[in-house]
């Protein structure tokens, strides 16, 4: 009787030391990446939870604000459109934004089109100049730019401070050369055949490029396009020299000055107008989210 019981005991170790092993198992191999998963969750969920309490808080204090909030009010929402003028800097950064970044977009697709497709003297030169200059942050020539403005401001104010379109031309003598690097090494994954077809079709350089291959680089537009829209809407060091009245700033020039002298007391606005600023650049992100993965590899494959 006791030998039977020793052997059930055994018989009945050895299950669960096999499902013991298959758990460590299945951690090593899958479990800590929903570990990872998770703790990544938190971390970015974690300043998102803290704004949205901000944004509720009655007080609208930065002391006062918890991540948990014991009320909520959307008091803030409020004194955010009464007390500033969010609404013309929400306009503001919408039209610089979106027209900066479709604007280059379109250059930097003509400029890789014709750097990937034509041969020309100076083409290599070009392409390491473009490189080159990226290396340069725009905001070194700052004082030689604040010079040239003051001067268009007098001989033709429309485009000078405190206007959209002098800051647009500004953000689009920047923008050209990330985005023809990128645009080119997708238009060199497309074939030649495509072009030579055309051509013997009698179609121009002008119906191929609208006609074949802009919906062909489909993907790469929209990423570059993502990425110009998202880095012109928080731009602040040129927009903060360029833009002095209330109703000529953007959302981030416009923002800072919420917390640049009252930060305690603004904070509860501050943070409801920051939920309202992700709303734009949310929204294009879900619009173009499923050409990033493809646009953004595809034109690794040749340079």
């Amino acid at each position: 009787m006791h030998g039977n019981s020793v052997a059930g005991g055994g018989t009945g170790a050895a299950p669960a030391a096999n499902r013991n092993a298959g758990r460590n198992r299945w951690f090593a191999q899958v479990g800590w990446r929903h570990l990872v998963g998770v703790l990544a969750v938190v971390f970015s969920l974690f300043p998102i939870l803290f704004v949205l309490s901000a944004a509720l808080n009655p007080l609208g204090t930065l002391s006062s604000t918890e991540l948990v909030p014991t009320g909520a009010s959307f008091d803030n929402f409020v004194d955010l459109f009464d007390r500033t003028a969010f609404g013309w800097w929400f306009v503001n950064s919408l039209l610089i934004a979106g027209v900066a970044s479709f604007a280059s977009v379109f250059l930097s697709a003509l400029a890789a089109y014709a750097f990937s497709r034509m041969r020309f003297s100076g083409r290599r030169v070009g392409l390491l100049s473009l490189l080159l200059i990226q290396m340069f942050p725009q905001f070194l020539a700052i004082v030689a730019i604040f010079l040239i403005f003051t001067t268009i401001t007098d001989l033709w104010p429309a485009i000078g401070f405190n206007t959209p379109w002098g800051l647009l031309l500004l953000y689009l003598g920047g923008a050209l050369g990330v985005n023809t690097w990128l645009m080119k090494g997708f238009f060199d994954t497309l074939p030649r055949e495509l072009d030579e077809s055309a051509t013997m079709d009698g179609a121009t350089h002008a119906q191929v490029f609208f006609r074949i291959m802009l919906p062909l680089v489909a993907p790469i537009l929209a990423v570059t396009g993502l990425l110009a829209f998202i880095g012109t809407i928080n731009e602040f060091l040129m927009a903060n020299v360029f833009l002095t009245n209330s109703e000529s700033k953007t959302l981030a020039v416009g923002m800072f000055g919420l917390v640049a002298g009252e930060r305690n007391n603004n904070f509860g606005i501050f943070a409801a107008g920051t939920l309202l600023t992700a709303i734009p650049t949310v929204l294009v992100f879900q619009l173009v989210q499923r050409y990033i993965v493809s646009g953004l590899t595809a034109g690794a494959v040749k340079g």
